[in-house]
């Protein structure tokens, strides 16, 4: 799910987005441990890079009806930043949402902060993931991600640029959020 091959250059996408893969391998772990209070599907799209198109199909042939699915968590590009900045972009559609993400805003690493959803100057990520057919049918979304870096969509995509602590504090951060939500009343 990424650039391919491109004349000649492998594209591997290390953060984009095998880290958001490596994460839902992390919640396979941790929900096998821990289990959740409403049915959760676990889910890896193809075909992002080409017009997000097995979300699309996700939506278009769900396997249990869209008004059961009360959110939809989508991490792509999660492993590094310079900054140690995560963002969670959807909170802006849903106050809820932002009510409870405001409670997991802090100034450690990886600072979380809300953004990206066309309402602050920053580049808007609303229809750029596999989240936007959801939020296009009306499922709130949490997008997690980091801004574009060097390699973003380039063959130096590759492992040995990711940030291993980063990336852990993350995955971390992203399943805290989760098992919060997990608890509430959605």
């Amino acid at each position: 799910d990424h650039e391919g091959i491109k004349n000649e250059n492998i594209y591997n996408g290390a953060d984009d987005n095998a880290s958001g893969i490596g994460a839902l391998l992390a919640f396979a772990d941790y929900l096998q441990k821990n289990t959740p209070q409403y049915s959760i599907i676990l889910a890896a799209f193809d075909a992002e890079e080409l017009g997000l198109e097995g979300a699309k199909y996700f939506i278009s042939n769900a396997i249990v009806p869209l008004e059961r699915i009360k959110l939809n968590i989508n991490m792509d590009m999660i492993s590094r930043n310079a900054k140690n900045q995560l963002y969670v972009a959807g909170t802006v559609y849903n106050d809820y949402l932002k009510s409870v993400i405001s409670n997991f805003l802090t100034p450690t690493k990886p600072q979380l902060l809300m953004g990206h959803d066309g309402k602050d100057g920053l580049q808007n990520w609303t229809h750029t993931g596999d989240h936007s057919p959801f939020h296009l049918k009306n499922i709130p979304f949490l997008y997690f991600g980091v801004e574009d870096h060097k390699d973003y969509h380039k063959p130096t995509d590759d492992f040995e640029n990711i940030n291993p602590e980063f990336y852990k504090s993350a995955v971390q951060t992203i399943l805290n959020v989760f098992s919060h939500m997990d608890k509430l009343n959605l």
